[in-house]
């Protein structure tokens, strides 16, 4: 139950003007300067000694400190530069720790724009502060600088504060005019008050009520200090080059982040009137994230270097950038910041992670973000587009994120409302997942989790054309500008590799079910994976990705039915005849009841037109200047003319392993000395690597399981992943890691096998298990990041050694590291080795251990 105590101002007039404060008040004084606010502050501090409280000063302004130092006040200095989440976070810890009856005295909240340049930004703050301190009974002092922030900024703070005061200075004298005292009312309370002393003489004539307020400067049309800082940069482009960059450079800040090695080469490229471009097509204010700079640095370097015939097959983008104060704003607005700090304590990371999540499906966004959206959808007319994250810490040096964060497409058919309901609720799936469990637990391990991860938008128009009832592009794919993991020691690794599908990229970045990716080495095009002949049509895309225009949704379509539509260009580019299969459906009758069967071998695309020379040109241009090796995201769209344009959808930092140095690797004198062995169809350079423990799934038991029991076994593994980490652990199992279908591999997430040192995927023809190396998918770059060595082990074929008997006589230690997983000892195996060592060498693609 609130305590009805009341509280002097330490002007004795006043207090009878308002009826004193009370416990739980937020006091705004609106000034004219840091001064007028000090004078308010002085009564209050000795008063408030006097009566020997508890008084918290937080410091964070550039302006002179409001208080000197005092045995009885408690001064915390905060850093605003570290951004709004850190900051506001760091005042709610102070304030749980402080506990109730505290009076605080802030810094003017006005100096905050000076970090933030956002009034959205102040007013979010106060919005989830002012709540808690009237929670923990409290008085709390702030000030604004009169006419400089907006009126949604003061309406909002109006509506969340308890008191609400303009203070005066004219001729002298300091007035000072109540505009919301909440539960307390008067006559008089709300004309302006004559401050004197301790005395307030409350101005009631009109004569003198209409002198005052006419001599106030009053500012009508108030921007956000956003807006200002941007049109006011807009004038120095007539000034000189210093002045110019100088203040690009501070634009920067606002829209790409602090000083960095992305900040560094963005800093090289863009001009001051990029980055007011840039601004231009952004909604809301903040950050656009790491996707988008990824995207718009790479097209702004091949515009610079590349000559003429690169830039002539460059698709121009339209793209549209969210930023990141409105994930902010929309977690304040709608009343979870509280749960947004408990989820951000080690603690309550994972706990609290689902809750959230729930909620940011399930939010409110402002008229005013609204309106914006809607003007956004009206641009794009009914082109399909796609909502893709853009966090501030994704595609940057050393963390990519890759595949751990949501990109949604929205087809956009049907009425303005169904396709803006479809918008919104994509841009709420990209915010929901940032609490997907890989993408925390990734935070976790790789030690990001304490730092603000603001999550921008990027909004592209969606790459292709229509066909028949469809919509997608010819081709989409990703790039490495090094391909360190080879199968042909014949491969020049420096020419990089393209993993490409017919249709939308999706099955590209992605593992996909039954169907694989053409992989390119760039260096020789034509060059086939370790494939026989007679197994390419088995080995190639069976499944198109694309939009369903007539049902508005993303789907697969079976590529021999997309294959007999008009194209817009030569289906042979990218498919031949299946001439063996058509006569067996000729044979059989069935000539007209199928379409005409093709393989996608894009055999025409990569032998007949410069397409990889253009790809390996972007991709060499774009790691030189990044000094370091890129993986991009791609489209290429073909006319009738068999020319073609390349959509550059993203560009980051590659995260590789490297080389190292060559290993001396062991000599086989006798094959049963070995446990298994191979050449190529491995990934993760040179190494020699000792191995502690095995940890194998039993193909059999695994297959007599449910598909719930194997989906409970993939959860064993993650429990494994967790009690071995730091131990040197080889994870062994049939088909593919990570696969979504139990049927063909375990379905764990990345997450649960992100502590092992090295994961085997073993084929089972016989069960239909099969191994994918994914070259270029987000998996590989999950493997990559984390510095697991992955091998694919073909029992059977030529040059492979394998010997799973070598498990057999071993002790199972599976009931030592978890007890209480009886149910499990038919199917997972621990095994501690004795001194066993992974060799393997690049360049000879040979591979032993033993």
């Amino acid at each position: 139950m609130r305590v009805n105590e009341k509280i002097s101002t330490g002007i004795k007039g006043f207090d009878l003007t308002i009826d004193k404060l009370r416990l739980g008040d937020n006091v705004v004084w609106q000034v004219d300067s840091v001064d007028s606010y000090k004078k308010m502050i002085d009564p209050f501090v000795e008063t408030t000694l006097k009566e020997n409280r508890n008084l918290v000063y937080i410091r964070f302004g550039k302006h002179k400190p409001l208080i000197e130092d005092h045995p009885h006040i408690k001064r915390y200095n905060l850093d605003a530069k570290k951004g709004f989440e850190t900051f506001a976070t760091k005042v709610h810890s102070i304030l749980e720790q402080e506990g109730k009856q505290t009076f605080y005295v802030f810094d003017c909240l006005t100096d905050l724009l000076e970090e933030w340049y956002s009034d959205l930004m102040i007013g979010n703050f106060f919005k989830v502060s002012c709540p808690f301190l009237y929670e923990l009974d409290t008085i709390a002092y702030f000030g604004l600088i009169r006419n400089v922030h907006t009126y949604s900024t003061i309406a909002e703070i109006r509506e969340t504060t308890q008191l609400l005061l303009d203070v005066y200075e004219v001729n002298k004298n300091i007035y000072i005019h109540p505009l919301k005292v909440w539960q307390r009312y008067s006559p008089t309370m709300f004309f302006p008050h004559l401050i004197q002393g301790q005395e307030a003489t409350c101005i009631t004539a009109s004569s003198e009520a209409a002198q005052l307020f006419s001599s106030i400067n009053r500012v009508e049309n108030r921007l956000d200090y956003w807006h200002i800082v941007f049109s006011q940069a807009k004038e120095t482009l007539n000034e000189d080059y210093e002045k110019q960059e100088q203040t690009k450079r501070l634009l920067m800040s606002l829209l790409i982040g602090q000083k960095s090695k992305m900040f560094d080469l963005c800093d090289k490229y863009f001009t001051l009137k990029d980055i007011l471009t840039i601004a231009s097509r952004e909604i809301g204010t903040g950050f656009i994230g790491g996707k988008s700079v990824g995207m718009l640095l790479a097209r702004k370097i091949i515009e610079k270097h590349g000559n003429q015939q690169l830039l002539s097959h460059l698709e121009p983008h339209d793209s549209f950038f969210l930023g990141s104060d409105i994930f902010y704003t929309y977690i304040v607005q709608n009343g979870w910041w509280k749960l947004r700090v408990k989820q951000k304590t080690k603690e309550g990371y994972f706990q609290y992670a689902p809750e959230l999540k729930e909620k940011l499906l399930n939010g409110v966004f402002s008229e005013r973000i609204r309106e914006q959206f809607i003007q956004v959808l009206e641009y794009f007319g009914q082109s399909p587009i796609i909502i893709r994250s853009s966090s501030l810490l994704e595609d940057n040096f050393g963390n990519a994120f890759a595949g751990k964060y949501e990109s949604v497409f929205c087809v956009n058919q049907g009425t303005p409302e169904e396709r803006y309901k479809e918008f919104e609720q994509a841009i709420r799936t990209v915010y929901a997942s940032t609490m997907n469990e890989d993408a925390i637990a990734y935070r976790m391990n790789r030690g990001l989790f304490e730092k603000d991860e603001q999550m921008a938008i990027l909004i592209q128009r969606v790459s292709g054309d229509h066909h028949h009832q469809y919509f997608f592009p010819h081709i989409a794919g990703v790039g490495n500008s090094s391909n360190l993991y080879v199968w042909d020691k014949s491969i020049n690794m420096d020419a990089g590799m393209l993993r490409i599908v017919f249709g939308l990229g999706t099955r590209a970045v992605d593992r996909t079910v039954g169907d694989y990716a053409r992989i390119v080495t760039l260096d020789n095009p034509m060059r086939m994976p370790l494939i026989s002949q007679e197994d390419i049509k088995k080995f190639s895309q069976h499944d198109v990705d694309v939009l369903s225009l007539s049902k508005n949704v993303l789907t697969t379509v079976k590529r021999d039915e997309l294959l007999k539509y008009d194209l817009h260009a030569s289906k042979t580019l990218f498919a031949r005849p299946d001439e063996e299969t058509a006569n067996r459906l000729h044979e059989l009758g069935y000539t007209d009841r199928y379409p005409y069967p093709y393989i996608l071998d894009f055999h025409s695309l990569l032998k007949d037109t410069n397409f990889p020379h253009m790809m390996r040109e972007i991709l060499s241009l774009l790691s030189k200047e990044y000094e370091y090796p890129v993986d991009i995201e791609f489209t290429v769209n073909f006319d009738d003319n068999n020319e073609f344009k390349i959509n550059l959808l993203q560009c980051r930092p590659l995260q590789t392993s490297g080389l190292g140095k060559q290993i001396e690797m062991p000599k086989l004198t006798d094959e049963s000395s070995c446990f298994f062995s191979t050449n190529g169809n491995f990934m993760g350079g040179n190494i020699r690597l000792p191995i502690e423990y095995i940890v194998s799934i039993n193909t059999e038991e695994y297959l007599n399981r449910n598909e719930q029991g194997k989906y409970a076994v993939a959860r064993k593994i993650g429990k494994i992943n967790s009690v071995l980490k730091d131990k040197n652990v080889m994870l062994m199992g049939p088909g593919r890691w990570g696969t979504t279908t139990p049927s063909l591999g375990i379905p764990v997430h990345f997450s649960e096998l992100s502590n092992m040192n090295v994961i085997c995927e073993i084929a089972s023809q016989e069960e239909g298990f099969m191994p994918e190396l994914s070259y270029g998918s987000h998996f590989f770059q999950d493997l990559v990041e984390s510095g697991i060595f992955y091998v694919a082990i073909f029992a059977g074929q030529k040059d492979v050694i394998y010997h799973p008997e070598w498990l057999k006589d071993k002790e199972n230690l599976l009931l030592d590291f978890l007890p209480q997983s009886e149910e499990f000892i038919d199917v997972i195996q621990i095994v501690k080795t004795n001194g066993m060592n992974i060799y393997s060498d690049i360049t000879t693609q040979k591979l032993i251990c033993k």
